[in-house]
């Protein structure tokens, strides 16, 4: 992702979250340093996601995909850049915080090997007040001692 991206990428985040980052976040992430990748095919944006990076691990921020693109593997493909991302960084692991409802993102995430760690009662606001955030972290290596 460059700043040319973040009007496509805006446009998509505000298509398919209830609570939307704002195009400040996405180019403060940017400035940051933060590792932002989008997912374009024929020039259309099919999907983004943005990870901050720690110094043996790494926090997925954000994360999505374009209604018409869903169910089609962007996601999981986004997921397996991160992976092998990591694995060239020897991260240890990665976090998210997903919300409880969100069963499609939370099978998704269980099938690219992430596992419920935490939960945050009452962390994201939707429609009917709060609603918890399920912490997951998928372990991309075992770090030796040597």
């Amino acid at each position: 992702m460059t700043i040319a991206d973040v009007e496509a990428v805006l446009a998509l985040e505000q298509s398919v979250q209830p609570y939307p980052w704002t195009r400040g976040n996405f180019c403060d992430a940017l400035a940051s340093g933060y590792l932002c990748y989008v997912d374009e095919q024929a020039g259309l944006l099919r999907g983004y996601a943005v990870w901050m990076p720690g110094v043996d691990e790494a926090e997925l921020l954000n994360i999505a995909v374009a209604g018409a693109e869903q169910r089609k593997g962007v996601g999981r493909r986004l997921l397996a850049a991160m992976r092998e991302l990591g694995a060239a960084r020897d991260w240890a692991r990665v976090f998210l915080e997903v919300r409880a409802g969100n069963t499609p993102a939370i099978a998704l995430y269980r099938s690219a090997g992430f596992a419920e760690i935490g939960l945050r009662r009452a962390y994201y606001h939707n429609a009917h007040g709060c609603e918890d955030a399920i912490v997951m972290a998928c372990n991309l290596s075992i770090k030796s001692n040597g």
